[in-house]
């Protein structure tokens, strides 16, 4: 299925672009300790042991390049499974280059996006789940992100899905025995383990769909649209959360005219705050289209917070936004904002019954309240559980199908229908648990995952 590419050897900078104190540039494949070797003038290293470094200079024909540490990594034992060497040079761009160019000159070629990863996924050193999880841990922003790709990468979710596979894997090769003894009449798969199976199964496999909700937060974060009146404190709000001043502030009404962007981290999750412009009818063109943006933010918003000011909103109003809010199935907080300036007491009985945090934004009272509602609002529980998390939507599809699968094994169960049709539907599950792990895959499915990678990993 893959062509002779994947026997040469790539190479490629392994730290960020520009300068830095050291620069790390990694090849790996069959040669890659060859090529380094004719550059390296010091020792032999072909004769040297996996895991060891070596200091000395790396030298171009008679002009030296640079002096540098070298990393070996003896096949199998490195992170492609093929030999691999590091060289730690200065942060040099030039120098960097020159080492990339020589190499290149002696038989390297550039790695492709996400080469080193998929050689080591194609050399078994990884499964699929693995090799994407490697892509989330480098983005990862969050110790909640961090924690989840990190868990993933040594192999929780696939755990997960190799031990269903080997049950499944059981019961569908003695069921298909069964199939080759027809005319005797016989069981092998004892039906009640099966169904014990098949139960546990969708147990498994609903809890991990659902997981996918808190998943995609850790991954993406949630948009936040915080709406409202011109002058309810939308802006002021925006500045305390983010501890500055970000937007600009003043008692005039329609001050912000265009939206505004920013992100916090509360508890492990990435909010990615809107401040919007007031909501009203206005004859001025700019502030209209400032108005239709920010109606637009609160359609794509995961959460909507609408911030009134206590003492200009009433009951009869809010319930009526509110109303608007929950037709639309929009996730909302009501936040009544501006407590610094009425007895709380007032507050509370003008409001009686509605679900309202009060704040003041100005003196940051109960704004901590907030930031536990907005986290309450995506996580249901720890999320610094060690429970695995489904981040990929690739994954989830295919366990929606998995799904599928078992409800028509169950089905065809009850119905005591012939064993060469369970047979398939069990065939059909474990299809789709080898697309997520990538025993089931293709090329081209392949080059669409891993080139989303960054070029030195």
């Amino acid at each position: 299925m893959y062509t002779d590419s994947w026997n040469d050897t790539i190479i490629a900078l392994a730290t960020p672009q520009g300068v830095g104190a050291i620069g790390v540039i990694r090849l790996s494949g069959s040669k890659a300790i060859e090529i380094v070797n004719t550059l390296f003038v010091k020792k032999d290293l072909s004769k040297q042991a996996s895991h060891t470094l070596h200091v000395g200079i790396l030298k171009d024909m008679d002009a030296v390049i640079d002096e540098v540490v070298v990393s070996l990594f003896i096949s199998p034992h490195s992170y492609t499974g093929e030999n691999v060497v590091e060289i730690s040079c200065h942060g040099s761009a030039f120098i960097q280059q020159k080492i990339i160019d020589a190499c290149i000159e002696k038989g390297a070629r550039l790695a492709k996006p996400g080469e080193f990863t998929q050689r080591a996924f194609l050399n078994g050193k990884l499964d699929l789940t693995q090799a994407e999880a490697v892509a989330d841990l480098i983005a990862s922003n969050t110790e909640a992100s961090r924690k989840t790709a990190l868990q993933n990468m040594r192999g929780g979710f696939s755990g997960v899905l190799k031990n269903l596979r080997e049950q499944l894997l059981k019961f569908s090769a003695l069921i298909e025995l069964e199939l080759d003894f027809s005319q005797e009449d016989v069981e092998f798969a004892d039906r009640t383990q099966f169904y014990e199976l098949i139960t546990s199964a969708e147990q498994i496999t609903r809890n991990l769909l659902q997981s996918f909700k808190l998943g995609n937060v850790i991954r993406n974060g949630v948009q936040v649209a915080i709406i409202g009146k011109p002058n309810a404190g939308k802006s002021t709000l925006l500045n305390t959360l983010l501890n500055e001043n970000r937007a600009i502030v003043s008692d005039i009404a329609g001050t912000t005219r265009d939206t505004i962007e920013e992100v916090i981290n509360i508890e492990g999750i990435l909010f990615r705050l809107i401040d919007t412009a007031g909501i009203r009818t206005s004859d001025n063109e700019i502030e209209s289209i400032g108005v239709e943006k920010s109606l637009e933010k609160m359609r794509n918003a995961d959460i909507v917070i609408y911030m009134f000011d206590c003492a200009h909103e009433t009951k009869e109003n809010l319930l009526h936004e509110q109303e608007q809010l929950t037709s639309a199935c929009k996730n909302h907080l009501l936040i009544g904002n501006k407590l610094d300036l009425m007895n709380a007491d007032d507050i509370i009985k003008k409001f009686d019954g509605l679900d309202i945090l009060f704040i003041s934004a100005k003196e940051h009272t109960h704004v901590n309240l907030l930031k536990k509602r907005l986290v309450e609002e995506v996580v249901t529980g720890n999320i610094e559980t060690e429970n695995v998390v489904v981040t990929n939507a690739r994954h989830y599809e295919a366990l929606q199908k998995i799904n599928d699968a078992l409800i028509d094994i169950r089905k065809g169960m009850d119905n005591k229908i012939p064993g060469d049709l369970i047979a398939l539907d069990i065939r059909r599950c474990l299809h789709y648990l080898g697309e997520i792990t990538g025993l089931i895959t293709n090329e081209d499915q392949l080059d669409y995952i891993f080139s989303k990678f960054c070029i030195g990993k």
